[in-house]
């Protein structure tokens, strides 16, 4: 009797990708599709950069596509910011080392059911994030949520999670002209004619912030609907800055918080004639630099409990979050690759007493450090705050990289430096200057390489240096300046 085949519907069940929790999460959400009458539900992945790919499927195939994934090409993995395929593709080996890659195989999105929405700004219409795999069931190595899975795994083993609150500035601006014209598209496009949305240099003044009140409220309502903890809204110091801040996360939730809010930010912004740019500096005169601060911390599982808080009334972080920084701190030149990867973001590190960090120090309350300590001893809310951050980041990178980092700190045994309270003159290891130094020192570090493994800084490094390469940068280019490349790069990335 011939063997008969498994229904192709069965895929996450005969693989084991769901827990119990994701099984239940999966059946809600198809009471959802029909529910609320969807036509539409997005299935997206996070790439490389941060950015979100994927299929829009009407409802009944998303129904079933639930359990049986979405196919996808894994050419997407190959591709640096302009969208270019970076490796060779149709090539043996495609210098990437992985079947799939060769001839533009597929890969395969699961969906992650506990991260389904409704799109509040797009009619009858779902979202959900999915995690990449091979037809065998196994994660796609390249897979950076699967990369900080496995993160929060190495954390998990030593009995802690890690939680993290985000702190994102953006720009604003409004579009006078999207710049469609066949003249103007190319790879990358021209990046849209704009004008700003407020004056600038009015820090959290409260009649600024009533003037944006309208798309402000339109922004706030949004992250309400996708039940994302927003905290405040602001107003920052440069022309069409602004800062949103979230409340703390713990493991997953904080990185597909992160991933969400942009795709949201960006989205909605173009629905209303604007342009929400995650670009850290972009090119026009007098505006200033984006950062992205990652507030952290770790917390007990066992005892349910915040691991920093200190019992010593002499320090601010107890011993293992004192070697947790301590290993943010050793590794931060690498680091900066996965904070800062894209060659503007370092326009951000070259401004003396700008709030932005320019070596690896720490210090108590002080924006001037790459590292704020907030709390006291016994204070229950103590945590750190990395600043050296882009709001470009892909979020699960970032966080990994921190996570490997402190653990870094907590094996090693390492022992934290004396603060600063003078960042910009106290003598210790500079940041990087750009992007190329930072990907030089991930190619030399261990503890990343121990980390992430040798075949994904190898990978991560390749698309950045082919980045590199073709911007033309050189050694001894203005610090400062932000060039027409980086603008037409970075401006509008999706």
């Amino acid at each position: 009797m011939a063997k008969q085949r498994a229904s192709p519907q069965d895929f996450v069940e005969r693989h084991g990708l769901w827990d119990a929790a994701q099984i239940d999460a999966a059946r809600a959400v198809e009471k959802a599709i029909k529910g609320k009458k969807l036509e539409l539900v997005r299935f997206s992945f996070c790439d490389q950069h941060g950015i979100l790919r994927g299929k829009t499927l009407v409802a009944a195939e998303a129904v079933r596509a639930l359990r049986r994934g979405v196919t996808m090409t894994s050419s997407l993995l190959a591709k640096d910011t302009s969208h270019r395929t970076v490796f060779p593709v149709f090539s043996a080996g495609a210098g990437l080392d992985l079947p799939a890659m060769q001839g533009v195989g597929n890969i395969i999105m699961v969906p992650d059911p506990s991260t389904f929405r409704v799109l509040p700004w797009a009619e009858r219409t779902g979202w959900v994030l999915c995690d990449i795999v091979f037809d065998d069931g196994t994660p796609v190595p390249l897979s950076t949520r699967a990369r900080y899975r496995d993160a929060l795994a190495r954390l998990a083993r030593l009995g802690f999670d890690y939680v993290a609150g985000l702190e994102v500035e953006f720009h604003l601006f409004r579009i006078d002209d999207a710049k469609l014209a066949p003249a103007t598209l190319g790879y990358p496009a021209e990046p849209p004619a704009v004008s700003h949305t407020t004056h600038g240099y009015q820090y959290l003044t409260e009649s600024r912030f009533d003037q944006v009140g309208p798309i402000m409220e339109v922004l706030r309502r949004t992250a309400a609907a996708l039940d994302l903890p927003l905290c405040s809204m602001e107003v920052e110091f440069g022309p069409s800055q602004y800062e949103f801040t979230f409340a703390p996360q713990a493991g997953m939730a904080a990185a597909d918080a992160m991933v969400l809010f942009r795709s949201a930010l960006k989205q909605v912004a173009r629905r209303h004639g604007l342009v929400a740019s995650l670009m850290c500096r972009p090119g026009f005169p007098h505006v200033l630099a984006s950062g992205w601060h990652l507030h952290q911390s770790l917390r007990d599982t066992k005892a349910g409990r915040n691991g920093f808080v200190s019992r010593d009334r002499k320090e601010l972080l107890s011993p293992i979050g004192r070697a947790f920084l301590a290993g943010l701190l050793a590794n931060a030149r690498a680091g900066a690759a996965f904070a800062t990867p894209t060659l503007n973001g370092y326009k951000r590190y070259c401004g003396i007493n700008s709030m932005a960090p320019i070596q690896a120090v720490w210090a108590r309350d002080n924006r001037g450090a790459m590292v704020r300590v907030m709390g006291a001893p016994g204070d229950p809310a103590t945590h750190i705050e990395n600043r050296v951050g882009e709001p470009l980041a892909n979020p699960y990178l970032y966080m990994a990289s921190q996570i490997h980092a402190g653990l870094d700190g907590i094996t090693r045994k390492l022992a934290l430096p004396p603060p600063t309270n003078a960042p910009y003159e106290a003598t210790a290891e500079p940041l990087p200057k750009t992007l190329a130094e930072a990907v030089e020192a991930l190619r030399a570090n261990a503890c990343f390489r121990t980390g992430f493994g040798d075949a994904f800084v190898d990978y991560f490094a390749a698309i950045k240096e082919a980045e590199i390469a073709r911007s033309g940068a050189k050694v001894g280019d203005p610090p400062d300046q932000v060039t027409d490349w980086e603008q037409r790069e970075y401006f509008d990335l999706a």
